[in-house]
């Protein structure tokens, strides 16, 4: 049934994802793609809304669409896609002006570290 083998690889490609991210010391817990919205598929990064989608051919805008549309449900962060195809490093989406959000949010704390 490809209904049950698309759910196991979605799934699969949130344990990755969350144990990728562990690794970079972030504590991200899996809310589990079997919820069906009821929870976001990974949470733990602040400011962050986290999507996952592990497929072969994704329409990027449309899961843009749903991560939008969850963060707002959730109010967990900026719409940030996470995908990835297989044999493939992660790649990650997110609308620009959250990233110079993001980034001018990192430039500010580096900033501070040099003057203090």
């Amino acid at each position: 049934m490809p209904g049950k083998s698309s759910q196991r690889k979605g799934a699969d490609g949130e344990r990755e994802l969350a144990a990728l991210l562990r690794e970079y010391g972030y504590p991200v817990e899996r809310g589990g793609s079997l919820s069906f919205g009821e929870v976001p598929d990974l949470s733990g990064l602040p400011g962050v809304h986290i999507e996952v989608k592990r497929v072969e051919r994704l329409n990027v805008p449309e899961a843009m669409k749903q991560a939008m549309r969850d963060a707002e449900k959730f109010h967990d962060g900026a719409p940030t896609l996470f995908h990835r195809r297989s044999r493939e490093p992660w790649l990650v989406t997110m609308c620009l002006h959250d990233w110079i959000a993001l980034y001018d949010r990192q430039k500010a704390a580096e900033t501070t570290r040099e003057r203090g």
